[in-house]
């Protein structure tokens, strides 16, 4: 969330970064209704200083009818102009907590995702010499994938795993928590599945995003990504400076409904209600997040790396960026049969975003309060990453060679 006090000072500036993610968005409304709350506020003090002052005099007053019915005035204003003040605060956080971030001045302008800037190309496409298969029909060949049965117990978009494809994503799972703790020194954490709105709030996927989520009918909501689950465990803390950075990485099953995404990727695990994935989150020092972006973007590249699969790197634009972050980087990884790569990571930097809404702050060496910085990013998505691996290791004969790392999991 914004701090409207900065966008009361800089109202121009704020309006205009916000327009290169949003056209539409005007702050004029915001201003007016931080200008009369401020000036209401600045009312009732004055007349409850009156009401004090009037209060002391009436003891020792010689007309104490008129000074009675002169309190009981200000005492009715007082009471509407308050009603006024928190209907007034109750707009002003409303529209704030539907207000992006703004971007980062090294991200492009743009409205148009192609336009993403190609940062680096990992790795060669390969050239088969035999007529390639999906990822589907790999795995229906060498029973590791069952859509039709997960149709049945479930519905459209979800995916059933069996024998050698259970084990494998498994087996994907494991890898990837143990090189983000192993090597990256991230903790390792646990998190519920299913967490509160004040959770969903904090990430920002609450209120702008409700129409994504799954939701339960006890006010609960699945998760939609361990972003949401490990941001929150600091939620109304205070860190220590000497704490920072702190780094979790976590996995756990996605649930999106994935609105106003229909007619796309309806073939296979590309896009389905309910996948896998490692998160990496961060919460550091305002001074190093944007150097963290990027020890992030290494962490999730190294993954691809170690499974010797071909990625780009790409810097998103402004149009394209999600709701908390100021600057994304996606790492994006060939599906052959596609011919195209797919985005398989998301490294966002969020600055003090998620940090106001959720009220997370640290203490610095003079024992003053700050908000930290929080970061996130996938230590991938399994739902593109099975694709790529049962595409890119196909063998002539339909069966999948295993990347090497991955065989002691196996």
């Amino acid at each position: 969330m914004l701090d409207i006090k900065l966008i009361r000072e800089n109202k121009d500036y704020y309006e205009k970064k916000l327009q290169t993610r949003n056209k539409d968005i005007k702050l004029d409304e915001l201003i007016n209704w931080d200008t009369e709350r401020r000036e209401l506020q600045a009312k009732i003090d004055r007349l409850k200083g009156e009401r004090n002052s009037i209060n002391k005099e009436l003891p020792k007053s010689q007309d104490k009818k008129t000074l009675i019915a002169k309190m009981k005035e200000i005492s009715e204003s007082i009471v509407n102009d308050e009603k006024k003040e928190k209907e007034l605060s109750e707009n002003i956080k409303n529209f704030l907590a539907c207000v992006p971030n703004i971007p980062d001045d090294s991200v492009k302008i743009s409205f148009n995702e192609e336009d993403a800037e190609l940062v680096k190309v990992v790795g060669e496409v390969l050239d088969f010499d035999f007529e390639i298969k999906d990822h589907v029909d790999i795995g229906l060949q060498n029973n590791m994938l069952d859509f039709e049965r997960a149709s049945k117990i479930a519905g459209a978009r979800f995916a059933l795993y069996t024998g050698l494809g259970a084990r494998l994503e498994r087996a994907l799972i494991n890898f990837m928590i143990d090189v983000q703790t192993k090597e990256h020194g991230f903790t390792e954490v646990m998190t519920p599945f299913l967490v509160n709105p004040a959770s969903l709030f904090t990430t920002s996927n609450l209120p702008k995003f409700e129409e994504d989520l799954f939701k339960t009918q006890d006010d609960y909501y699945l998760l939609p990504t361990s972003e949401v689950s490990l941001v929150n465990i600091h939620r109304d803390e205070v860190l220590d400076i000497k704490e920072l950075p702190v780094k979790y990485a976590s996995y756990t099953p996605c649930f999106r409904r994935e609105a106003g995404s229909y007619g796309k990727d309806l073939r296979g695990l590309i896009r389905t209600h309910q996948f896998n994935k490692v998160e990496m989150v961060v919460f550091c020092h305002p001074d190093e997040s944007m150097k963290m972006q990027q020890k992030l973007v290494e962490y999730a590249s190294k993954i691809l790396d170690l499974l010797k699969l071909p990625y780009r790197i790409v810097n998103l634009v402004t149009g394209d960026l999600s709701n908390a972050s100021v600057k994304t980087t996606d790492l994006e990884v060939w599906v052959p049969t596609q011919n195209k790569y797919r985005e398989v990571s998301s490294i966002s930097n969020c600055t003090d975003f998620q940090a106001r809404r959720g009220n997370i702050k640290f203490k610095d060496e003079n024992g003053k309060n700050h908000y930290v910085h929080t970061l996130n990013g996938s230590g991938l998505a399994t739902s593109r990453l099975m694709p790529a691996i049962l595409e890119n290791y196909q063998k002539k004969d339909g069966t999948v060679e295993i990347p090497e790392v991955l065989k002691r999991y196996l």
